[in-house]
Order: C-alpha cells, then sequence, then structure tokens
C-alpha cells in the first residue's frame, strides 16, 4: 500500500518551519546585538556570553533573557528616548518646533515619550 502524502499540508510545513527558523534567528540577533551594545560588560564577557549564545542556542539565547531582561529593556528605551531627542534636536535647529517645544520633549520621562 503506498504512502501518500498532502502537498497542502507539507507546505504548511514548510512554512511554519520557515517562520519559526526566521524567528528564532530575529532574536539571536536581537541577544548578540544587544550584548555588544553594553558598555558595562568587558570583553571576555561579551565574548563569553556570545560563544555559548551560538555554540548552545536555545540554552544561551534563553538564559541571557531570563538573566537579562530589565537590562535589554532599560537600554533599549534608552537607545529609543535619545533617537528621539536627537530628532527633536534636528527639528529644533531646522525651526520646525520652538525651544519650548523641544523643552517640553527634554523634560518627558524615556517610558512615555516612546508613547
Amino acid at each position: 500500500m503506498p504512502v501518500t502524502t498532502n502537498p497542502f499540508v507539507e507546505m504548511l510545513w514548510a512554512v511554519l518551519i520557515a517562520c519559526l527558523w526566521v524567528a528564532w534567528l530575529a532574536l539571536l540577533f536581537v541577544v548578540i546585538g544587544d550584548i555588544f551594545r553594553r558598555r558595562d560588560l568587558s570583553g571576555r564577557v561579551k565574548t563569553a556570553w556570545s560563544v555559548v549564545a551560538i555554540l548552545l542556542p536555545f540554552l544561551g539565547v534563553f538564559a541571557y533573557m531570563a538573566t537579562q531582561k530589565d537590562g535589554m529593556t532599560e537600554r533599549k528605551l534608552a537607545r529609543a528616548a535619545a533617537k528621539e531627542l536627537e530628532k527633536a534636536e534636528f527639528l529644533r535647529d531646522i525651526g520646525a518646533i520652538t525651544q519650548v517645544e523641544f523643552d517640553a520633549v527634554k523634560r518627558k520621562p524615556p517610558t512615555t515619550r516612546l508613547a
């Protein structure tokens, strides 16, 4: 009796696996990017985290995210706030916003600037 396969189901599995692969790579790049952007880690610690994340991918990435989750969020918010402040500075310099509006942006806490 021949084994029959459904091409549609095979295609769905292929798409699911491809999406999971892309999501995994995105997560890996986020973690490695965060490791190398950190200024509070020495080169050796960055290398160690990178080696663990690459050689033991699931364990390394999930361990980093579990132990550094608050720091990752704070660093991301700080980068976004600095970018927004830089944008507001540019707008002030070209005259699109006033100094008062710029000062209002500067006084806002980083979490409300992003909202």
